[in-house]
């Protein structure tokens, strides 16, 4: 089997920042970490003094590149896994916004042929179902039409018809959303609080009930509101006090720096976890777009590189990659802490035990790139993309 030697490059390990050593990699795994004077004989990938990072993870995205995932077809899954791969993603859970059951189907039936034809993009990890269980108030860019309650009679068809999934965003404050949690934690699901208006009282008691995670923190989500002469917390507060898991769109317009770093500060690097929430319009120019499906989906605008509701009155997903997430992050965490946050983080959340990290029995995914970050490599399961 051949060898392949990846040395000269400032490695992210597990244990912080390594120089001098050389990782091993032999049939699309990483073998071992050596002392760069003790690496075999093989194929050599000098790094040049840039960063070696893992493959980075995005466990919620909707598209890009003039696709959305609900678009229904092969082409829709195809071109943005590619597309964003060469932006250092290597593993991405394509994420389906509120749409109608038949939707859902189409999109699904798409994934699966996608599947085994994906051989030159960022690796499907599951479905994410982002909706349609959420708060009128908190639709944000969400089709409120189609919004419905997480009862037994609307998620348990959803959920044995579609055994790919693996997170559901969910509203807790709804009718059966403790159920709900309690059978997606049943049943391996990621549970997540996303576009709500539920007290910190009810978010807390969610976490009870199986939900670790928070979508899109900060963004569709309550927080400090005033009743009468008192104050009451939020979902916001909720996950600064509990030990929830904690998703940002480290994009600089969703949460700006300054919010970043308070993240970061409060939650620490552990429970932070990056995404994109990249939707169609991602790597294309200003304009007008379609969210969802193209025959049954919302219309958003770009403008001045910012994804907006049509009618401008607040934010409509993101048009970032992941780089750019690790580049901002970088300026409220530090760069190794980024760099974490969009590898071994979502990795431990969504189980996969053999990626987010450089070490010995892991997937040789792997992607170099310099202080800016600005991605010059990527290597899925060894091979490079080219």
């Amino acid at each position: 089997m051949a060898v392949t030697v990846f040395r000269g490059g400032r490695f992210l390990l597990p244990e912080g920042v390594r120089t001098g050593i050389a990782l091993v990699v032999r049939d699309g795994r990483i073998e071992a970490v050596v002392p760069e004077s003790e690496a075999p004989e093989g194929e050599a990938v000098d790094a040049g003094g840039q960063w070696v990072s893992p493959g980075f993870i995005d466990l919620h995205v909707h598209g890009g590149w003039g696709h959305d995932f609900l678009d229904g077809t092969v082409e829709a899954y195809l071109v943005p896994a590619r597309r964003h791969a060469l932006h250092g993603t290597t593993t991405m859970t394509p994420s389906l916004a509120t749409a109608s059951f038949a939707d859902y189907e189409r999109a699904v039936r798409a994934y699966r042929k996608a599947l085994p034809l994906n051989k030159e993009g960022a690796q499907f990890a599951g479905i994410h179902f982002e909706g349609p269980f959420f708060s009128p108030a908190k639709a944000g860019a969400q089709d409120a039409s189609l919004l419905k309650d997480p009862t037994p009679e609307h998620y348990l068809p959803l959920l044995e018809a579609f055994p790919e999934t693996v997170r559901v965003s969910a509203a807790p404050e709804l009718e059966g959303a403790m159920g709900l949690g309690e059978e997606l934690k049943r049943r391996g699901i990621v549970a997540a609080i996303a576009h709500t208006d539920a007290s910190c009282a009810t978010c807390e008691e969610a976490f009870r009930h199986g939900y670790s995670l928070m979508t899109h923190f900060y963004c569709a989500m309550s927080t400090v509101a005033k009743r009468g002469y008192s104050r009451y917390a939020g979902a916001v507060e909720a996950g600064y006090l509990q030990d929830f898991d904690i998703e940002v769109i480290a994009d600089g317009e969703h949460l700006p720096v300054d919010l970043l770093r308070l993240v970061y500060r409060i939650k620490g690097a552990d429970r932070v976890v990056l995404c994109t929430d990249a939707i169609r319009a991602t790597g294309l120019p200003d304009g007008e777009y379609i969210q969802g499906s193209l025959e049954n989906g919302l219309k958003f605008v770009v403008e001045n590189g910012v994804a907006l509701r049509a009618d401008r009155g607040g934010l409509a997903g993101s048009v970032a990659t992941t780089d750019r997430l690790v580049r901002t992050m970088a300026r409220a965490a530090g760069l190794p802490d980024a760099v974490r946050m969009m590898t071994e983080n979502p990795a431990r959340i969504l189980g996969l035990s053999a990626k987010g990290r450089l070490a010995p029995g892991c997937d040789a995914d792997i992607v170099l790139f310099d202080d800016d970050v600005r991605v010059s490599r990527v290597f899925l399961s060894g091979r490079e993309l080219r």
